[in-house]
């Protein structure tokens, strides 16, 4: 498991003691690897070419419509091709007889950057959580104490994606985002009022902060939300000419699966979901996407988890 879940021994040691494969992990964790295999090939890797070519863009041919379209997809693209990847290793882990953690719970409908990071890459969180937050006091301490805790993790957490400044700044914009909430008091939680708003409002703050994520250096991620926010009229060539019918699809098909309701591509949710469709329903779904999937795999246009490089 080299990007996630991130899996502690505690969380397994009794599986490892007495671990039983039974029919019925076999079977749900080769729908669970299926799913995740089909979330990163027919998804995110479709999208990938628009984020691909936005962030490729020269800064001074970058159109407002452009910026915000590549960034659009790349939130697209880094949501359907982790989980997929945590889709694909905890069914791997289920066909095993293990029984690993979930690692997202719909992130893009996070009410605030607290909960959006309790719902994005769980285990990581986590993890920092009780190794290095709170031996570094937590909350519990002084007010700025907390706040300086709250950084070092951030900051930490961005250095933990990589050796570039841009993962810092990354890092450090959501640590800020998160002191920012503690002291105005905005954590709302699922009863808040205008969910549908400080959802919006919240993935916006999600993806300038991808924008920080995905650029190859300071400088370029600048010039990026400068573009974002200048509006300048059409989409470009450059991203023009990438837009086919497949990345249209995909990217109507990833931003509807993850901000309209029904919530079919959450951890969990997902689960009891399709556990409640009926199971020729389910086989007749897979048998559609699963070959196709396949077929993009055998043909060498199946890139690389973008989590393998952190």
């Amino acid at each position: 498991l080299i990007a996630g879940p991130i899996v502690r021994y505690h969380q397994i040691a009794d599986q490892l003691r007495d671990r039983r494969t039974r029919i019925d992990d076999v079977a749900e964790g080769v729908v669970r690897f299926a799913h995740g295999l089909v979330k990163k090939v027919l998804i995110a890797d479709s999208v990938a070419v628009i984020a691909d070519a936005a962030f490729g863009s020269n800064p001074s041919d970058l159109t407002t419509g452009a910026a915000w379209l590549g960034v659009a997809a790349y939130t697209v693209q880094i949501y359907f091709d982790f989980s997929g990847y945590s889709d694909m290793a905890i069914g791997l882990g289920r066909v095993l007889g293990f029984h690993f953690p979930e690692n997202f719970n719909r992130p893009y409908s996070a009410l605030s950057i607290t909960d959006f990071w309790r719902r994005w890459h769980i285990t990581l969180s986590s993890f920092f959580r009780d190794y290095l937050y709170v031996p570094l006091g937590g909350s519990r301490g002084s007010t700025a104490a907390t706040y300086r805790n709250l950084v070092v993790v951030f900051l930490l957490t961005g250095l933990w994606h990589g050796a570039n400044w841009t993962f810092v700044a990354w890092g450090a914009y959501h640590g800020a985002l998160l002191i920012i909430e503690r002291v105005t008091g905005q954590r709302p939680t699922e009863g808040a009022s205008l969910p549908w708003l400080r959802r919006g409002f919240v993935l916006l703050l999600v993806m300038i902060g991808w924008v920080l994520f995905r650029a190859e250096s300071l400088p370029a991620a600048v010039e990026y939300l400068r573009a974002m926010f200048t509006f300048t009229g059409g989409v470009g060539a450059a991203v023009g000419d990438v837009i086919t019918v497949k990345a249209t699809i995909a990217l109507a098909i990833g931003a509807a699966s993850v901000l309209l309701p029904g919530r079919f591509v959450a951890g969990v949710e997902l689960q009891q979901r399709v556990g409640a469709v009926p199971a020729v329903a389910r086989a007749a779904l897979m048998g559609l996407a699963l070959p196709y999937t396949l077929m993009v795999v055998a043909s060498g246009s199946f890139s690389p988890f973008l989590y393998f490089q952190f």
